[in-house]
């Protein structure tokens, strides 16, 4: 049995993390010891690897909780994770378009700043001018 510190040693994840997770039910609640002393075992360990594999790889609490259920149930066909993985590969190719875009629009305000006064400043134009998403 490990106590919570050896978790977060062991993990990488902090204490204030573990102790979050639990009350998401990400992980379960830990057993106690007879003075109250949250305790956990080498599956709890290998769960919360997981979870932070997947927050690492930017999996939310709640496509973690769905691919931790299916875990759980080893004989199922794994294609409702594989899907959960697409899902999370689409919005992620999603995120990299806008934010190419948002590297291409800074460097054109950047590179056409060539000093002067804030009164004409055109990086602050651009920004209070670009559209909204």
């Amino acid at each position: 049995m490990l106590m919570i510190g050896e978790l977060a040693r062991r993990t990488g994840v902090k204490v204030n993390t573990i102790r979050f997770y639990e009350d998401i039910a990400l992980m379960p609640k830990a057993a106690r010891t007879d003075s109250g002393r949250r305790t956990y075992s080498e599956a709890d360990v290998k769960r919360l690897k997981f979870i932070r594999n997947g927050r690492d790889l930017g999996f939310s609490t709640e496509e973690l909780k769905s691919l931790i259920a299916l875990s759980e149930h080893p004989d199922l066909d794994c294609g409702a994770a594989a899907a959960i993985a697409r899902r999370h590969l689409l919005a992620v190719e999603a995120r990299m378009s806008r934010l190419m875009l948002m590297r291409r629009e800074l460097e054109r305000v950047a590179a056409n700043c060539d000093g002067g006064r804030m009164a004409d400043c055109q990086v602050i134009g651009a920004i209070a001018e670009a559209p909204s998403h």
